[in-house]
């Protein structure tokens, strides 16, 4: 079954469909042409789709307009640059030096406007295969023009066709992704969790569900049918995306005290049974998932509801036999973990409405939605591109490492005389990447995945002897290929390997030998290349720039913190649209942080300094990101919150810890606190203090159900995440002051 549902997945999954789009949209010229005995003009156009087809990435349909539009005339002006330059070797090297550099400092910008350039460094180094002289260069331009314009009519048609499948692919993999993180969190509650693995499990999957709740963000707020709501389908996209927006919401302000947590109830059986019902909850999402990318409704798998009400009696019961005056805040804070997981189950249960796609099932437009917070616009400004041309930079170096690679590559073709010597600079261009580490996991990938394709193309081309089944077998290895290349670079590169063996095998039998020893020899030197390269040129280790994903974290958590404490102090209304967009910042920065860490642990050992505290540092503020968004959650899903004008001093000295914080990471004069602890806390905690004597009464003379325990439980929580909150910042700036004396 688990098979299965694998198999099906991927195949409504929008990287499958991806690789069908490219293979057909690549292929169709070359075999129509191939028909009519025009094969080599055919070639040349789905070499012009195949540069195109790099820039059609998710995103709104005008982007991906103008990405390949930009990208058909800058490939066409690069192809015509390289042909003229090719009369001799100097012309040439100086060609892939000036070309090399200027097309990788388009990673400035966003990651489209990246592919253009990886576009035009793939047609720079193609068009060496075959120099041409004369009217055959312009003929030659034209054609890849056609293809690449053939592409770009092609992905539109597409488009037109089914414009909003790929919105249901990415919220199917935006509800999964936050599915495998709820089941992470789910195991806080197993019995001896391994807080540590549970944690780097939870900062990776953030990552994922950061990205994708981007991209989608994206592609939805700026598709003008589904910002107008204009159909049932585009209406239940939307909501689809709303809800599981606020669901991980939800479910990052699930944090409690674990460790006192199982101390004190470990006996009782209480939490296996939330972890049960979480792990019910995670599966329940991954159904909902598969049938929001298929395009059905999704029914529900698991009783949900009857586990509910069941560790709900199981809770009262425990509370009426085992709550005594001594353990009451104990027992609020296994309530509110109740109250959460109830209110996640409502709300995993309500999108299984959505998922019916029906117009009988009317749901109501949705209002009020400041789109600018949700999907923020995207300048291409020449400013930014000459700012950077320094050695502060990490696209600067990466861009001076690319054109040297390349220029290396180049000469030692030259020095060599190898056959099919693009292949080495083909090899540096995919592999090198501006990260150390992705660099090295490409490199064995190609290395590995290029082995095994060559033993794979030619035990395929010994004993299939009818080229027509081959060229079935080539047009299923570039769907392969290209559905595997976004994701699992091993996996494309193992597809991709066979299907050239087979394509040159067609076109000359008589030369394949050469054919993959060139493959390899060039994979080889090209990977040698880029490896040395990424280690000795112009490096940039992560520890030399994570302190600037720290400040600015700091600084989030102060905005963050600022958009929601107004709310409990009542000196202010709370204002929605400011408040998401402080939300969606600090989870972004906490994303980034996260992921360069993980960068770091991917680097030599030499260069992974001061690893101890910065992954300290990462999961502190992972626990105060989800104590934020606690607060978060009470302001929008409670009627009325505890407000009260005692929070203020330690509100005060929680932002000045992460100011004295910041102030050390810049090596400035921190501002030192004259309030001591107990100053910040007494006042606060007066009032829940004095709440939780009358209940304690309450608890003795058996009165369970009070109006004293509603209010002990909304000042309790509130106060207990402020303390929190204030303890981790104290734990943040200490753990910085280790940091930067080491």
């Amino acid at each position: 079954m688990l098979a299965a549902n694998t198999y099906k997945n991927f195949i409504n999954g929008r990287y499958f469909n991806e690789g069908i789009r490219m293979t057909a949209g690549i292929a169709l010229p070359a075999i129509i042409f191939g028909y009519f005995n025009m094969l080599n003009i055919g070639v040349v156009l789905s070499t012009g789709a195949l540069c195109v087809s790099v820039t059609d990435s998710p995103g709104p349909l005008h982007h991906r307009i103008n990405g390949m539009f930009f990208c058909n005339i800058i490939v066409s002006v690069v192809a015509l640059i390289s042909y003229f330059s090719f009369f001799s070797t100097i012309s040439t090297a100086i060609e892939i030096l000036i070309l090399g550099f200027i097309f990788s400092m388009l990673s400035v910008y966003n990651a489209r406007v990246s592919s253009v350039g990886l576009s035009a460094l793939l047609i720079m180094i193609l068009c060496m295969q075959t120099p041409l002289q004369g009217a055959a260069i312009f003929y030659h331009t034209l054609y890849l023009l056609a293809g690449g314009l053939w592409y770009l009519l092609f992905s539109i048609l597409l488009n037109t066709i089914r414009p909003y499948k790929i919105i249901q692919q990415l919220s199917g993999d935006l509800l999964a992704d936050v599915a495998q993180y709820l089941n992470t969190r789910a195991l806080f509650y197993e019995d001896h969790p391994d807080y540590e693995n549970i944690y780097r499990s939870l900062l990776q999957q953030q990552v994922k569900v950061q990205s994708q709740q981007a991209m989608l963000s994206e592609l939805l707020f700026k598709t003008r049918a589904i910002t107008k709501n204009s159909t049932q389908l585009g209406r239940s996209l939307l909501k689809i995306y709303l809800d599981i927006t606020d669901l991980f919401e939800s479910i990052m302000s699930t944090y409690q005290q674990y460790e006192i947590l199982h101390k004190k109830f470990d006996e009782t059986g209480i939490l296996p049974a939330y972890r049960q019902q979480l792990v019910m909850l995670s599966l329940e999402l991954t159904g909902i998932a598969d049938a929001v990318r298929a395009g059905n409704r999704s029914i529900a798998a698991n009783d949900i509801n009857n586990n509910l009400a069941a560790i709900k009696i199981k809770f009262q019961t425990l509370r009426r036999e085992f709550m005594t005056e001594h353990n009451i805040k104990d027992f609020i804070a296994l309530g509110r973990i109740f109250n959460n997981i109830k209110a996640l189950t409502e709300k995993i249960s309500g999108l299984h409405y959505y998922t019916a796609f029906d117009k009988k099932n009317r749901i109501s437009a949705v209002k009020d939605i400041d789109l600018l917070q949700f999907a923020e616009a995207q300048t291409i400004a020449p400013e930014l591109f000459f700012n950077n041309l320094n050695f502060n930079s990490n696209i600067f170096r990466h861009s001076l490492r690319v054109a040297a690679s390349l220029f290396a590559g180049y000469i030692l073709s030259l020095f060599f005389n190898i056959g099919h010597s693009y292949w080495i600079l083909l090899t540096i261009v995919v592999i090198l990447k501006p990260a150390y580490s992705l660099t090295k996991s490409r490199n064995g990938d190609r290395l590995i995945g290029t082995l095994l394709g060559i033993i794979a193309g030619v035990a395929l081309v010994f004993f299939i002897k009818n080229n027509n089944v081959l060229l079935v077998i080539m047009i299923v290895l570039m769907i392969g290929s290209y559905s595997f290349m976004r994701t699992k670079y091993f996996w494309s590169v193992l597809f991709l390997t066979p299907y050239l063996v087979i394509f040159f095998h067609l076109l000359s039998p008589a030369g394949l030998r050469q054919l993959l020893t060139d493959r390899m020899l060039d994979t080889g030197l090209g990977s040698a290349i880029a490896f040395l390269s990424s280690l000795f040129f112009v490096p940039v280790w992560e520890h030399t720039s994570i302190k600037n994903y720290m400040v600015l974290m700091l600084k989030n958590n102060i905005a963050y913190y600022d958009c929601i404490v107004p709310g409990f102090t009542g000196e202010m209304p709370v204002k929605k649209e400011p408040l998401k967009k402080a939300r969606q910042q600090n989870l972004t920065a906490l994303a980034n942080l996260s992921d360069a860490f993980n960068r770091m642990l991917s680097e030599p050992k030499r260069f992974q300094k001061h690893t101890e505290f910065i992954y300290r540092f990462v999961v502190l503020n992972h626990i105060v990101t989800s104590h934020f968004s606690a607060l978060a959650f009470y302001l929008k899903e409670q009627k009325k919150v505890f407000t009260s004008t005692s929070f203020l001093p330690v509100i005060e000295a929680t932002k000045l810890q992460f100011e004295k914080s910041i102030a050390i990471l810049q090596n400035e004069t921190a501002i030192e606190s004259t309030v001591s602890d107990e100053d910040v806390f007494e006042i606060m905690n007066d009032e829940a203090m004095q709440l939780l004597a009358l209940r304690k009464k309450e608890v003795v003379g058996g009165m369970l159900e009070t109006e004293i325990k509603t209010q002990l439980i909304e000042a309790g929580s509130v106060t207990e995440q402020f303390t929190h909150i204030y303890n981790i910042s104290a734990d943040i700036e200490k753990n910085i002051k280790e940091f930067n004396e080491q």
